[in-house]
């Protein structure tokens, strides 16, 4: 399970957080992890604030997480207010966006990988500066 670029303990930690989640969700969120991971060489995982975090060349991107009411998952985009997607949440957030998923469900994977790749633009096209 450990990814690229990331020491022996965050890699411990982060198989702990997945491992520790109950199925549907324990695999829905694996799942999504790999997709998200599949999605340019450049990602790299982390975990910040208990969350399996994602960055591109080291900028924060998205964010897994579980809903506290519905305990169902989600993929948080950190720069959300600038991705339009009809599947995106905004809620009462200024900056980020939510895209829920069903773990008991097939995941809607051209979805995913539309909203991942139009988040990852933000970043290529430099809309989203990046310190290299």
């Amino acid at each position: 399970m450990p990814h690229k670029n990331i020491g022996k303990q965050m890699a411990e930690e982060l198989h702990q957080y997945y491992l520790n989640k109950e199925e549907p969700n324990k695999s829905c969120l694996l799942a999504l992890r790999s997709i998200i991971l599949e999605q340019d060489v450049h990602i790299t995982e982390t975990r910040k604030w208990g969350m399996p975090c994602f960055c591109y060349k080291k900028k924060m991107f998205c964010y897994l997480w579980t809903d506290s009411k519905t305990d169902k998952p989600y993929m948080l985009m950190v720069e959300g207010r600038h991705l339009e997607h009809a599947e995106l949440e905004q809620g009462d957030r200024s900056r980020m966006k939510i895209l829920r998923v069903d773990p008991d469900n097939d995941l809607p994977l051209e979805t995913i990988v539309n909203i991942l790749q139009k988040a990852l633009d933000l970043y290529r096209t430099g809309l989203i500066k990046i310190k290299e």
